[in-house]
């Protein structure tokens, strides 16, 4: 399917291999103490012990409390060998700071800044710099927040940066391309199958031309102050500045690291675009949306406030209804927009938007809340272009697959909930892998000549384990399989998940994934820019619901629609079958084409029908004739007398056995 797939260009693009991180392993914050213990390391965050006081620069200054790390010992997993590492290790003799210059974790923080764009690509490979790396595939273009490896060791899609072993000063460099307010780091560890390093303390040091450089210091003694970083590889740890810095580069210096590991990071920056009072740099350009739309994100109470006010809008053109429940009994709401809500019209194609099914991938959940706002004043407006999606066919649109995990992945907040945390349902069951597999039983009647004789190419079972009472199946998967069944989806798009194929397979449905962003969790601010960049995609993808054939099946006799016909296309080895009445659309690019319509107890009928490139669908209608024995059934089913021509064709056909 080409022509559906040339939509998705517009889409904005992902990152490479993102596979799967290791999950936690289990290991806690490091416990904070009430007095030094000899060989630990100074826990320093910037957490105030009474509300900022504001200087007369403009920046906050903030009171600090003592607090220090005891040892902890750690597993650390190697290729085929597990070993048990002594606590943190030093990549030189650390000097302790004194207890002024230590900061104090925050249990939470404000980031207060926006980041950077380590994340989500915004800043380039070419801006970041380090002081030396292990390998390509461990090179600072590798030390971002978030970043996955790939599932061999040493490739070139590693999950983190890491410096070379014999580097006794490492640094990791970001340049922000012009004077910038820098006010916090969020820091992680190597995502890897094999190995377990993270860094456990660093400092900070600015630049405005990266040759002179200066530390970020503490107030009171005006010592370099040293920042706790991680204790296990997954979990990002959110330090802010004692004091935001305004400058072009920003280096974090590890200081400390797991023992037998090295010093490795990902990284994101937070940091305020400032004003340059010497122009000496050109202005970035303006990002944005001039939509009158509602940028932020929204969890399940402002969710549901938000589809009852677009209902409010448009009443018209909008309906909302639930498939049913989470597994925590939050609802799974869809907003309907048509200019019939609540009917399937004959001859109308059914469409549809899913999100959220991963509960901590937050972009597409605010597209679909974006994109009912959009489509709500754009009709309102009398905009043609939505006007007529609106009139030609029936969309739905589900936000939230997955409203238990976002609720998780929501309190955490967009920077620091990680790669796992919230993706997962209350069950522990990732939706993305909860569809029955439909793929390889089809692959293997294929393989045996079994297709489509014996097995069909379309609408396959549910496998029997599937339908077992204590099958894993998330209420969740339940809940949007009886959606598909019951509503004649014609295409959807997944924002993101691995349903596609078991759409595809299990109903009419032609459904891609649409990989969104490689930040999982943007920032509110990002948002407008987000849409901008997704906008015109999502409005081009439901237009491609129009290519192809459409047409109605009926009845020679009644001229009724017949539902379940099937509809079989000559060279392509996957049939669509007709609604409740008798309605079909079937995707093709153009080109000429030999059509089947079949149904039980009825003559099939072949024409050719024609896929121009004009828009709008070809009208392929077919009209069938029972067959002789379907129409003495229903005759002697009613009482009725056979009429003289059936009775005939019946004799000919018994002389023509005999």
């Amino acid at each position: 399917m080409w022509g559906l797939l040339l939509a998705l260009a517009a889409f904005a693009p992902a990152v490479g291999p993102a596979l799967g991180a290791p999950r936690n392993s289990g290991l806690g914050l490091a416990q904070p103490g009430t007095t030094k213990v000899p060989g630990s390391i100074p826990a320093l965050h910037s957490s105030p012990a009474q509300p900022p006081a504001e200087t007369a620069n403009g920046t906050s200054e903030q009171h600090v409390r003592i607090r220090v790390i005891k040892k902890k010992k750690v597993i650390m997993k190697k290729r085929k060998k597990l070993t048990r590492p002594t606590p943190l290790v030093t990549a030189r003799p650390l000097v302790t700071p004194t207890p002024a210059g230590t900061l104090n974790p925050a249990e939470k923080q404000e980031t207060g800044c926006p980041p950077l764009g380590l994340e989500s690509l915004r800043v380039s490979d070419s801006r970041l710099e380090a002081s030396s790396s292990q390998s390509f595939g461990l090179g600072p273009h590798r030390g971002r927040l978030n970043i996955q490896s790939g599932l061999e060791d040493g490739d070139l899609y590693d999950g983190a940066w890491c410096a070379e072993e014999q580097d006794t000063d490492p640094w990791f460099q970001v340049d922000a391309g012009h004077p910038t307010r820098f006010s916090g780091v969020i820091t992680q560890g190597r995502n890897s199958v094999w190995r377990y390093d993270w860094v456990t303390s660093y400092k900070v040091q600015f630049s405005n031309d990266s040759r002179t450089w200066w530390g970020s210091r503490n107030h009171s003694s005006g010592t370099d102050a040293v920042f706790p970083a991680n204790s296990d590889p997954e979990t990002p740890v959110l330090n802010l500045l004692p004091e935001p810095q305004v400058a072009r580069f920003i280096r974090l210096l590890p200081q400390t690291w797991l023992q037998g590991g090295a010093p490795c990071l990902r990284a994101e920056i937070l940091a305020c675009p400032v004003s340059d009072p010497n122009d000496l740099f050109l202005e970035a350009p303006a990002s944005g949306s001039s939509d009158p739309l509602d940028f932020q994100h929204h969890n399940y109470k402002a969710m549901r406030k938000l589809m009852k006010q677009v209902q409010e809008q448009c009443p018209n053109i909008t309906r909302i209804y639930s498939i049913g429940k989470s597994y925590q009994g939050l609802k799974l709401y869809v907003m309907e927009m048509s200019d019939q809500p609540g009917e399937h019209e004959l001859g109308e194609p059914e469409v549809r938007y899913v999100a959220g099914m991963h509960g901590n991938e937050a972009l597409g959940r605010e597209l679909l809340l974006l994109l009912m706002q959009f489509l709500c004043h754009e009709f309102l407006r009398g905009n043609p272009r939505v006007t007529r999606l609106l009139s030609e066919m029936r969309i739905h649109l589900l936000p939230s697959m997955n409203p238990d995990g976002y609720e998780i992945a929501y309190h955490r907040g967009s920077e620091l909930v990680g790669w796992a945390e919230g993706r997962w349902n209350n069950q522990s069951i990732d939706l993305n892998h909860n569809f029955a597999d439909l793929n390889t039983p089809l692959w293997e009647a294929q393989d045996d000549g079994k297709v489509p004789h014996i097995v069909p190419n379309h609408h396959l079972p549910l496998p029997t384990y599937y339908t077992l009472p204590n099958a894993t199946v998330a209420p969740e998967t339940r809940a949007v399989i009886k959606w598909m069944k019951r509503i004649p989806f014609v295409l959807s798009a997944n924002l993101h998940g691995g349903m596609n194929d078991f759409s595809y397979l299990h109903t009419n449905c032609f459904e891609v994934t649409v990989e969104l962003s490689c930040d999982k969790f943007p920032h509110e601010n990002e948002l407008p820019q987000e849409w901008e960049n997704n906008k015109d995609a999502l409005l081009t993808y439901l237009e491609q619901v129009r290519m192809g054939i459409a047409g109605v099946v009926r009845d020679k006799d009644t001229e009724l629609g017949i539902a379940d016909a099937v509809i079989a296309v000559d060279g392509i080895n996957h049939d669509v079958t007709t609604a409740w009445g008798g309605d079909y659309w079937r995707l093709l690019t153009p080109g000429d084409y030999m059509v089947t319509a079949s149904a039980e107890g009825y003559h099939s009928v072949t024409r050719n029908c024609r896929v121009t490139f004009e828009e709008g669908p070809f009208p392929c209608n077919f009209v069938l004739t029972k067959t002789p024995k379907q129409r003495l059934r229903e005759l002697l089913a009613a009482g009725a007398k056979v009429p003289p021509d059936l009775r005939r064709r019946l004799e000919r056909l018994r002389g023509q056995k005999d």
